[in-house]
């Protein structure tokens, strides 16, 4: 059976570009959608021409990819069926028509064929037929069809009634005893709840198909359920286990020696690798918001560890390439290759490789995969010219291959195909600074994907026109695009979670540039006006605008839309719960930090603007967070600092003291959640922020609840570990503190429990936690905080808990309000050296534990300055008069009075609830 990731994963690669998601996005989703065969029984002898006959002929034109030609066999197969009254073989051609139908993208018209298939098996349950027996044959029949009805179900953004239809088909398979039936039904299933975003239930899906699949004999079959299993877990981001399953299944594919698994195989490892160099550009990479668009490229040269994968994944994808049998899956991996060999900067190949791809392409028959594939190339070739500005091939030539693309989906009717490829060509006249015309295209683009409601294709659009209309220098109409952009954002967050297949770098070069650049444009002051001047309307969109991007940003982390972010009105905990604290919200744009104040009892928002490129912020900030981890640079952790308090707080000053604002709460951007806002300087007064103010951090307020710390009713489960640990290749020092700060702990808060070394593991935790209300939990560990989630994670005594877990592990009892647990401690955690983003962790742990309020690290301090400050903080705790935030500064300042340098006594920081 023909299995659809051979026709979609192609589009499975990082930035290069934004088509490759959304074609991924339009190809097939699930693993069952070949061609559906008519049983042969001796009775059937037909009277004019051979049913059987006409399927296989056009079997073979399905392929070969000569998809309009299969469709026409298939129609006259369904007149003959219908003609001898023959329902189920009626409802066979037909369902192989819906999978025609789907290969040529018109998917309308392929899910009303797959509807009148089964509406003809259920008029026939009870018939009794002369060439298909009742029993096994017909259920069987039924259960391909169910599979075929859920692929387009899920294509067409019906997860749900996927889900049930994947369900019945599942059943039925169990029913019928096909166990290789039951595990594709359930790697469907597994998608589509990904799609749906019950990832833990997917979760366990997956984990039962793999145990099945472990007990299965090796054959094509399990060849391809393991192949497609390790395609579902590159797509929500498992990228170990996904190549470990690939392996597997290249393996058995060599072995029975098929050249089209082996190529498929090769095609999907590749693409996983490809996912790892780009989960491991994110370390290092940051975007420039201004001057990104749908359709430019990410040509920055990879880091040395983000090359060996890419590297990797060129050998994978030539390797496909020559085993493959079909002209459409050699291209497809070409094009794959193709992407690699440029972002290498490997042009000479890249240009030789072009020429091949262009002369296959011209050869290969009319399809949605072959005009994905025609879109695919003329981007790689934009991509190549922006890297290398070469006059071959010249734009026109290019957008030649654009108005290709758009001929042919119309002449197959393939109309989400026909609004990629117009705003695409739309974006190329952009790129060429022809306004007028990539204004008009695009604009066409636009209204057939709100035609046809393919909002996934339409944000890029709303975009893309935004963008032109700020070039053209209407700022208003601009916003207004950019604005409706973010709204179709946010009505995709489990869609884009769930089958974005690139985890976080593609979110940051096809979702965050939005966000960000409409927030650029709210806050430019008015037409011939002075720094500030932003109107109160533009203020309040633009602070609400930064806090969807923090929520969307955290739900990435995960890959899971399932964070519930609070309806209550934001200002209504400054204004009415804490009126001594204020929110600052800095946002660091292509030239300029800006900062979005909101006081207390204050209707008006306030607004600073500096002055200073990003890139000379982020060297100070990367710079600080460096030196801030060497006791020895006290001085220039002084200088950095200074600079940046008088970027951020300087201009604040004479605000705050006005209001007597006693805490400031951080909802911090980018690059400044990986330095302590503690420790910014002001050298006039000789003082740290720490001196003047309480601190606290917020990953949105959306996210933080207005509720204060019952003080005389903590109880604590406080554990770690304490020895040297190896786990998971990965060797921790022993913390030689830890069992004296939870020895101080535990006189601090009588009413706990401990566990620690051999009884501190996941297991155990989660009986603890489970059994008893902790208010709050205390872990003395070494931990990482990073940009990606499986990088993430806190030591236990057997093992790593990844982020993920944290909501398994601390949401296992009733998650009322009475039962949430208060307070988390992250002790000895760090974020991860040299990643831009690290401290995304530690605000992804803080919302993920469901705990009101985190303080954790961003250093490991292995001292016993950590126990001092620890048990301070819970002596500070204990008196209700003093806020969580308030605990933290009275804690740090009695460290800071006994170790000056502030490698000891900055690293702790308070996410979420202060109060």
């Amino acid at each position: 059976m023909k299995k659809c990731f051979q026709l979609f994963c192609v589009m499975l690669w990082h930035r290069r570009q934004t088509i490759k998601i959304i074609l991924a996005f339009l190809g097939a989703f699930s693993i069952a959608c070949g061609l559906i065969s008519v049983p042969a029984f001796p009775q059937f002898v037909p009277s004019q021409a051979n049913p059987q006959v006409l399927i296989e002929q056009s079997r073979k034109l399905y392929d070969v990819g000569q998809f309009t030609e299969a469709v026409t066999i298939l129609q006259q197969v369904a007149e003959l069926f219908r003609a001898k009254g023959d329902k189920v073989g009626e409802a066979i051609a037909l369902s192989n028509l819906s999978v025609s139908y789907k290969q040529l993208g018109q998917l309308e018209t392929a899910y009303s064929y797959i509807t009148a298939s089964l509406k003809l098996l259920n008029n026939s349950e009870r018939a009794t037929h002369r060439y298909v027996n009742k029993t096994e044959n017909s259920e069987l029949v039924l259960a391909q069809i169910l599979d075929i009805q859920g692929n387009l179900q899920l294509e067409l953004a019906k997860a749900q009634p996927a889900l049930e239809s994947w369900k019945q088909a599942d059943n039925i398979y169990h029913r019928i005893g096909d166990r290789i039936g039951q595990i594709r039904s359930q790697i469907n299933i597994a998608q589509a709840q990904q799609a749906l975003g019950m990832y833990r239930q997917a979760r366990i899906t997956l984990e039962q198909v793999n145990q099945t699949l472990a007990t299965q004999p090796d054959s094509i079959t399990k060849a391809t359920a393991l192949r497609s299993l390790g395609d579902v877990l590159q797509l929500i981001g498992d990228l170990d286990n996904s190549l470990k399953l690939l392996q597997q299944s290249k393996d058995i594919a060599e072995n029975l020696k098929s050249p089209t698994e082996i190529s498929a195989t090769l095609l999907s490892l590749g693409n996983t690798q490809v996912a790892l160099g780009n989960r491991s550009r994110t370390t290092s990479d940051n975007i420039i918001a201004e001057k990104y668009t749908p359709l430019n490229c990410t040509n920055k040269f990879p880091s040395a560890g983000a090359q060996k994968f890419y590297q990797q994944a060129a050998q994978f994808y030539e390797q496909a390439a020559a085993n493959s049998t079909s002209s459409l899956a050699q291209v497809q991996a070409q094009l794959n290759h193709l992407s690699v060999l440029i972002q290498l900067n490997k042009w000479l190949e890249a240009q030789n490789l072009s020429a091949e791809i262009k002369s296959k392409l011209s050869k290969t028959p009319l399809s949605h995969a072959a005009i994905s594939a025609q879109i695919n190339f003329a981007q790689n070739l934009v991509c190549f010219k922006q890297a290398t500005a070469d006059d071959v091939p010249t734009w026109q030539e290019i957008a030649q291959y654009f108005g290709v693309a758009i001929e042919q989906s119309k002449s197959i009717d393939d109309r989400r195909l026909e609004a990629y490829a117009l705003g695409a060509l739309g974006g190329l006249y952009l790129e060429t600074q022809n306004l007028n015309q990539a204004e008009e295209i695009t604009q066409k683009a636009l209204l057939l994907a709100q035609e046809i409601k393919a909002e996934y294709i339409a944000y890029l659009w709303q975009w893309q026109l935004g963008y032109i209309l700020k070039s053209q220098g209407d700022v208003r109409s601009a916003i207004a695009s950019y604005t409706e952009a973010v709204n179709t954002l946010k009505s995709l967050r489990s869609d884009l979670v769930a089958l974005n297949p690139d985890v976080q770098f593609s979110f940051r070069d096809n979702v965050e540039p939005v966000y960000r650049q409409l927030v650029d444009l709210l806050l430019k002051p008015l037409t011939g006006g002075t720094q500030g001047e932003v109107n109160q309307k533009n203020l309040k969109q633009a602070r609400d605008v930064i806090e969807a991007l923090q929520l969307s940003e955290l739900e990435n982390f995960f890959r899971e839309a399932c964070l519930q972010a609070k309806p209550q009105q934001i200002d209504e905990i400054v204004d009415k719960t804490d009126p001594t604290s204020a929110v600052i919200y800095p946002i660091i744009l292509p030239d300029r930090l800006e900062i979005i104040l909101k006081l207390p009892t204050d209707s008006e928002l306030h607004n600073f603007t500096t002055y200073k490129p990003q890139s000379e912020i982020e060297s100070n900030l990367e710079k600080l967070q460096q030196y801030l981890r060497e006791p020895d640079r006290i001085n220039d952790v002084k200088k950095l600092s200074e600079q940046v308090y008088n970027w951020l707080i300087e201009p604040l000053a004479t605000e705050l003291e006005k209001k007597q604002i006693k805490t400031l709460v951080f909802v911090l951007d980018g690059y400044l959640r990986n330095v302590p806002m503690a420790v910014l300087y002001d050298n006039k007064q000789q003082k740290y922020l720490i001196q003047k103010y309480a601190i606290a951090v917020a990953p949105g307020l959306q996210l933080v609840e207005s509720k204060s710390l019952q003080r005389g009713k903590l109880y604590a489960l406080i554990g770690g570990v304490s020895e040297e640990r190896q786990i998971e290749g990965k060797s921790f020092t022993p913390l030689e503190n830890v069992n004296q700060e939870l020895q101080e702990i535990k006189s601090e808060v009588p009413r706990s429990q401990q566990l620690v070394n051999q009884n501190f593991t996941e297991s155990d935790l989660k009986n603890r936690i489970n059994s008893v209300p902790f208010s709050v939990v205390h872990l003395a560990t070494h931990g990482q905080f990073s940009s990606n989630a499986n990088d993430t994670f806190i030591l236990t005594w057997k093992e790593l808990l990844k982020a993920k877990d944290f909501d398994n592990l601390l949401r296992l009892r009733d998650s009322s309000e009475s039962s949430s647990i208060e307070l988390l401690v992250l002790s000895a955690c760090q974020t991860a050296a040299g990643d831009r983003r690290a401290a995304l962790g530690l605000a992804g742990i803080a919302v993920r534990a469901g705990a009101r309020s985190t303080l954790a690290t961003l250093w490991s301090v292995d001292d016993r300055s950590t126990a001092e400050l620890m048990s301070q903080f819970y002596q500070e705790l204990a008196n209700a008069q003093v806020s969580k935030a308030e605990a933290l500064r009275r804690a740090q300042l009695t460290l800071l009075a006994n170790y000056e340098i502030p490698y000891f006594w900055a690293p702790y920081v308070l996410v979420g609830n202060w109060l």
